[in-house]
């Protein structure tokens, strides 16, 4: 039988929780108080994926490997699906706005459009809009 899993939790570290947490709250995130405290906050990104944005001091309690260092590595990519391409293009230019930086141009491979950012932690996203009509079609 495969291993199929109902939630993801992805945890982050930051620097500052409280900055981490206005930027994605800015991006149009909300958070669940009732898994938050002082050094984490538990940003809903759907139904049954959550990011736990801790601070560094509080990641390092979870793993004995050193913390990537953003500025000059990728530790992941963590994509988010979109309903449309300009639904990427909104989310992304949010962030830019609110103190996060582009890693990528906008890619469109015409049935998918993809464009990413940098938090302000530096850790990588990309917002990927798929036309699923365009891939079931044979």
């Amino acid at each position: 039988m495969a291993f199929t899993s109902k939630n993801i939790f992805i945890n982050l570290p930051v620097k500052d929780s409280n900055k981490s947490t206005n930027f994605f709250k800015e991006l149009g995130f909300e958070f669940n108080p009732q898994f938050s405290d002082e050094t984490t906050s538990c940003m809903i990104i759907s139904d049954n994926i959550f990011a736990m944005i801790m601070i560094e001091e509080r990641f390092k309690g979870f793993s004995k490997k050193e913390i990537a260092d953003t500025a000059t590595s990728s530790e992941a990519i963590f994509c988010l699906s979109a309903e449309s391409r300009d639904q990427v293009d909104e989310l992304v230019n949010k962030a830019l706005s609110s103190g996060g930086k582009s890693f990528s141009d906008p890619q469109d491979h015409g049935f998918m459009y993809i464009w990413g950012f940098q938090d302000i932690d530096g850790h990588l996203w990309e917002v990927a809009y798929m036309d699923e009509s365009a891939i079931n079609q044979e």
